[in-house]
This record gives C-alpha cells, structure tokens and sequence, in this order.
C-alpha cells in the first residue's frame, strides 16, 4: 500500500471541526470536486454508515464508514471506483487538539493497478492527484468553518 498524508492547521477548537466532518452525508458542503452525494444508509451517522460521492467529472466512488470516533475522526474503505485504477485504498481523517486550534490529517492509503508500472503511477500521478484533491478538501473544511463561525 502507497500512504499519501496531508495535515492542515484550522483556527477553530476540535468541536467546531467535528461539527463540519461529523456530518458524513454532507461532505459535499466543503469538498470542491463532490458535486452530491448519495446516503447509502440511513440512521445516524457512525460506523458502518455509507455514502455515494458524485464528483463534477460525472464519476463517482462509494466510501463506508470503518471506523469513527465521535470528536477525534473516521477511516472509510472506498469502492466501486471504477474511474481509478486502484485495486484498494482507504483514507483517514484525523483532528488532533493544538492550543485552541485544530490540526486535521487526512490520509490516504491505496495499492493501485497494472503491477511495478501501476506502483510507480501510485508514487507520481496519483500522489501529485491526490494532493490537490486532499488540499481542497481541507482548505474548503477550513472555508466552511470560518463561515460557520460568521468569521
């Protein structure tokens, strides 16, 4: 497996992230590229919830809930992502409390497709994709933080 880790400092107590990332069906309300997503589950959300993230590109991917840690964080497994040329991968989102601010890591874990070619793809293209795609996810977490906060 290929681990891809980005990590953002967010001027906001742990709480008021959580209250953005513990609402799992809404990650399109930060995420730039999730157009909608699709609750797979219904109840409230935690372990085992699952959740269909369209993207503007017209694919989409499904991510279930493995672990959750009310406060703290979540891992998901993702599938049905056809549009990727990944075998596996997982991603975790983790808020660490830093002096009345938050550091929040989101990491992504993957084994991609196509043998050694596959393995150096995983190192370059997906790592530099992955980047971007991560970067705008906690720069929007932070954005939707601040207008929350009428900040």
């Amino acid at each position: 497996m290929i681990h891809f880790e980005r990590t953002h400092t967010i001027d906001a107590a742990p709480d008021a992230v959580w209250a953005v990332l513990g609402r799992y069906m809404h990650i399109d309300e930060f995420a730039p590229l999730i157009t909608s997503v699709d609750a797979l589950t219904e109840g409230e959300d935690g372990l085992g919830s699952k959740r269909r993230n369209n993207f503007e590109n017209g694919t989409s991917l499904v991510e279930e809930v493995m672990a959750w840690k009310p406060g703290k964080g979540f891992t998901v497994k993702l599938s049905d992502m056809a549009a990727m040329p990944l075998h596996e991968a997982s991603s975790e989102v983790r808020i660490t409390p830093t002096g009345g601010r938050s550091k929040v890591t989101w990491t992504f874990d993957y084994r991609v497709k196509y043998g050694p070619l596959g393995w150096l793809m995983g190192q370059t293209v997906m790592k530099m994709m992955m980047g971007k795609i991560i970067d705008g996810n906690l720069k929007g977490l932070a954005d939707k933080i601040r207008s929350s906060r009428g900040v």
